[in-house]
């Protein structure tokens, strides 16, 4: 048997094997070689955070978790492609790897995904137990919704829904890219606008990374890459990098291009809710990432920097 052209590295979720899967079929729609049976394999790889499903991310180690050992393989020549949900991934990509490209973004919002009939978050009951182990929507449902109970919840998108239908929390919040790639977006009770819950940085975005100097790669990968995509996930990310953003801190942004022009909106907040900074920037395209960091010292400054050395336990409070 022939040896795959290309071999994509991928975790084994659901979610992330219909990334992979996403990505195989656009390579094959741009290079009839690759549309051959057996030309893309998909590999899938055990990471830290699939290990260490029981514990929150903050708890587990933070970002990273999901991309360490797809990038090891990589480095190794195990794999030509990594793939990865670009929310999961550091600011710093390790030396000898870059990211390549950046398939079209799906709908980067939030959605509440509730039962008994609930279609807003005001629907919601006085004290209703919401399920979630994200800071970042935690923190926000607390600032809109102080009465709440936030419970941790995490495992993958079906173990999320049977809870909800087993009756064990009111709600969850899941990303609404999730949901419509796993062929679920019925499940979706309403579609939360960024003013109500702002995204995390590059939700929605698939990221593909390659050896920095595989050139073959590339050239399979250059007609993909899309470039609004790219724009507003260097805008996010360099707004991350500025507050050297962890899962300890709650960060969320969403960046958005209208022809030539990007608008950033960001936030960081206490875990708690009960304080928010915001900031927001527009400028031209081609200076996303000044962007992106111009507004991340903004909320640096406006914060303080107690705001984002805060005590684990302080954290965890509900």
């Amino acid at each position: 048997m022939a040896s795959p052209l290309l071999r994509l590295g991928t975790r084994g979720s659901a979610l992330a094997l219909a990334q992979a899967a996403e990505l195989r079929a656009r390579l094959g729609m741009a290079h009839a070689e690759l549309a051959a049976p057996g030309a893309i394999e998909i590999v899938t790889i055990r990471t830290s955070g699939d290990r260490l499903a029981s514990l929150s991310l903050a708890d587990a180690g933070g970002k990273g978790l999901f991309t360490k050992e797809i990038e090891e393989a990589l480095l190794a020549g195990a794999i030509d492609l990594a793939v990865h949900s670009m929310k999961d991934m550091p600011t710093q990509v390790p030396a000898g790897l870059a990211i390549a490209c950046h398939l079209p973004r799906e709908d980067p919002r939030d959605a509440l995904v509730a039962s008994g009939g609930i279609a807003r978050l005001a629907d919601l009951p006085r004290g209703a137990t919401i399920g979630t182990s994200s800071l970042r929507r935690k923190a926000q449902l607390l600032y809109a919704r102080p009465d709440l109970r936030i419970v941790p919840l995490r495992g993958n998108v079906e173990t999320r829904l049977k809870k909800i239908a087993e009756g064990g929390i009111a709600a969850t919040l899941l990303a609404v890219a999730g949901l419509k790639r796993l062929g679920r977006a019925d499940r979706i009770a309403a579609v939360l606008a960024p003013a109500e819950m702002l995204p995390a940085v590059a939700q929605g975005v698939i990221a593909v990374e390659t050896r920095a100097e595989d050139a073959r790669a590339r050239a399979w990968l250059a007609p993909l890459d899309d470039a609004a995509t790219s724009a507003c996930a260097a805008a996010e990310r360099a707004l991350l990098a500025a507050l050297d953003g962890s899962c300890r801190t709650p960060i969320a942004a969403l960046a958005r291009l209208e022809g030539e022009r990007i608008g950033l909106d960001a936030m960081v907040i206490r875990p708690d809710g009960r304080v928010r900074f915001c900031a927001r920037r527009d400028g031209a395209r081609g200076d996303a990432a000044r962007l992106g960091a111009e507004a991340g010292a903004e909320l640096k400054a406006l914060a303080g920097a107690d705001f984002f050395t805060l005590e684990p336990a302080a954290e965890q409070g509900s």
